[in-house]
């Protein structure tokens, strides 16, 4: 986790398609699991709003768009 300033960016891997809906930390990973099919942006899309209700705060995915590993930036 890299935090500089009102930023902060985490590594988040991505279970989509698994039947409910939870942000788990493990050790130092992130992991999501989410009821989305990862077609048309449906999971980014579910992951970065169950990053902000998380978090409380404005979440942007920085990299990994079509990967199962994220790098996402949570800010204020």
């Amino acid at each position: 986790m890299e935090n500089s300033g009102e930023e902060m960016k985490i590594k988040i891997k991505v279970k989509p398609n698994s039947g409910k809906q939870e942000i788990v930390k493990d050790n130092n990973e992130y992991i999501a699991y989410l009821k989305s099919v990862p077609e048309k942006n449906k999971a980014n899309a579910e992951l970065v709003n169950l990053l902000g209700k998380h978090f409380n705060k404005q979440v942007k995915i920085k990299s990994g768009f079509t990967s199962k590993n994220k790098i996402v930036e949570i800010s204020d």
